[in-house]
């Protein structure tokens, strides 16, 4: 379940005059802004301001109401912008509505009557009389006023055959829980979300009308704060449970953990109950662990993989070959053209009869602003003054990059700090591939610190989740795999600084676009086997990086 909102606005914005702003994209369709950038953009172009700069918002654009075009202020990329005045948006007449809360009677006082609700109501006093119970013995009794608001901690399973999604609240002060539900057969996965929780959400309920009184609000809070994930106020045993139901809550036909049932409203979740009254089958399960390594290995049965030399490689700095300068390495790579086509150069968005918008801003005495290149493979054509901004803003390691259709010229390189990769054959099979043993590979980049290539020079960088152990079939493919991914280790393209998309911390070592299956016996994280079209994804994701098979060959 995920929380949505309404927004209003006033009839003299952006959306209340049926304007939006719209961007041009690289299909050539049109991209709305979000609405709170309309908005801005709405009121300056009102102000009739020449040029607005959305980097107060968190963008790094310049819009400009005279060209009407946006420019990145960092690539110096221009598209167009266009203004429309067709959206239609409803009016309110005179205040503005409240949120509506869930269950249907919550925001007017007045509980709804429908059978599902009221097996919800009951499973919310049912639940907060009995963690009130437990309380009351850890505690003694004392308690404060409920807080207005707060989160409940959920996990959300996914069963992937049926399509169903089913909750039910945690059991425990570290936000995760044991009980899922599951309805039917097939494969579950697990995923902990939170949900806002208010006491307006919660209104008296026609089985426990007690819910509002302070009763209740000693099933919320101790000593005036919100203790519902507080460590043990949530550790409820079965048998408590059962023993603290109060008279009038109906149990559910529900199987529990050990096969047999009905249970409690509270032990069965939300989810369960509306399955239930739906006429459904509900049954509590575990959610399944995923296996992420395989049994315990000796060394011995550790073997070099058939047809690659050595079970090592290190990376120190840089070492692989640099470009000489960035007028020869864009030279090597264009080749000159006699009549130049009236085009954009897609790097300064200027024709390409005219000078290069770098004129000015870069200064290269061997190369002139309106001298045009086309690059040899894709023919693609720029300033070659801009190729060489392009380059200059780059790894600089003497490769270049098609802007348009990411074609790569010479040996591309990244900006991996030194480490250690380890590959071997290990005797246990992944799934999917019955036939063949594992080809593991470790590896291991320690904390450092940043230098001139990477995000911030100078500072720390942290490495978290070191060694890595990832998994390969140890077959044809997977062998040609793992040659490409030692290649790509040499050019120190695997790993690099930067924030991770997991945790949000930032200057620490992620992956670069090169995906790896890190789960060894199962696929409940999606990192793992059987997933039959990994390994023809990986070798797409290792071209796109200029590691192909015929660097194989050469």
């Amino acid at each position: 379940m995920r929380p949505v909102q309404r927004n209003f606005y006033d009839p003299s914005s952006a959306p209340g005059k049926g304007v939006v702003w719209e961007w041009e994209n690289d299909n050539g369709s049109w991209t709305p802004y979000d609405m709170e950038i309309c908005v801005t953009i709405q009121n300056a172009y009102e102000k009739q301001h020449p040029w607005l700069d959305l980097t107060s918002l968190g963008f790094c654009y310049l819009i400009d109401f005279n060209s009407m075009s946006q420019t990145n202020k960092q690539s110096q990329r221009k598209r167009r912008l266009r203004r429309r005045m067709d959206l239609a948006y409803p009016l309110i007449m005179g205040s503005i509505p409240k949120s509506q809360s869930w269950p249907v009677g919550a925001s007017s006082g007045q509980p709804c009557s429908c059978q599902q609700c009221i097996l919800v109501n009951s499973t919310r006093a049912a639940s907060n009389a009995i963690l009130a119970s437990q309380r009351r013995k850890l505690y003694g009794g004392t308690a404060g006023n409920v807080g207005a608001t707060g989160t409940l901690n959920v996990v959300r399973q996914s069963n992937t055959f049926a399509g169903t999604t089913l909750w039910s609240p945690t059991s425990g002060s570290s936000g995760t829980s044991n009980n899922n539900i599951r309805v039917g057969g097939g494969q579950t996965k697990a995923e902990q979300v939170q949900l806002p929780l208010s006491t307006s959400n919660f209104p008296s309920s026609p089985v426990m009308p007690c819910l509002s009184s302070a009763q209740g609000h000693h099933a919320l809070t101790i000593n005036g704060q919100n203790n519902l994930n507080r460590p043990g106020t949530q550790r409820i045993s079965m048998g408590a449970a059962r023993g603290a139901i109060p008279p009038g809550i109906p149990a559910l036909p529900v199987k529990n953990l050990t096969g047999s049932g009905p249970v409690h409203p509270a032990l069965a979740g939300m989810t369960g109950i509306l399955m239930c009254a739906a006429g459904l089958p509900v049954c509590l399960t575990r959610a399944p662990k995923p296996i992420l390594h395989p049994p315990p290995i000796n060394k011995s049965d550790m073997k070099p993989v058939p047809g690659i030399n050595g079970m090592r490689r290190k990376t120190k700095k840089k070492h692989l070959r640099r470009g000489k300068n960035p007028e020869d390495v864009v030279r090597r790579y264009t080749d000159k053209i006699k009549f130049v086509p009236d085009e954009d150069c897609t790097i300064c968005m200027e024709r390409l009869v005219m000078a290069s918008g770098y004129e000015g801003v870069l200064q290269h005495k061997g190369i002139k602003p309106e001298l045009v290149g086309k690059l040899g493979k894709c023919g693609h054509m720029y300033h070659l003054l801009c190729l060489v901004a392009m380059y200059n803003n780059g790894n600089k390691d003497g490769s270049l990059q098609c802007p348009t259709c990411k074609t790569i010229y010479g040996e591309k390189t990244g900006t991996q700090p030194p480490g250690k990769m380890e590959y071997h054959v290990i005797p246990h099979s992944l799934p999917g591939y019955p036939d063949s043993k594992t080809i593991r590979i470790v590896y291991d980049i320690p904390a450092g610190i940043q230098t001139n290539e990477h995000p911030n020079p100078g500072k720390k960088f942290s490495a978290r989740g070191f060694p890595r152990h990832c998994y390969l079939p140890d077959n044809d493919k997977g062998r040609k795999i793992l040659k490409l991914l030692i290649m790509a280790w040499d050019r120190r393209l695997i790993f690099t600084i930067g924030t991770s998309s997991t945790t949000g911390e930032s200057d620490t070592v992620v992956w670069n676009e090169i995906h790896h299956k890190t789960e060894f016996g199962s696929n409940l994280t999606g990192h793992g086997y059987p997933d039959p079209n990994y390994l023809d994804n990986v070798l797409t994701e290792l071209s796109a990086q200029g590691v192909g098979e015929d660097n194989l060959k050469d």
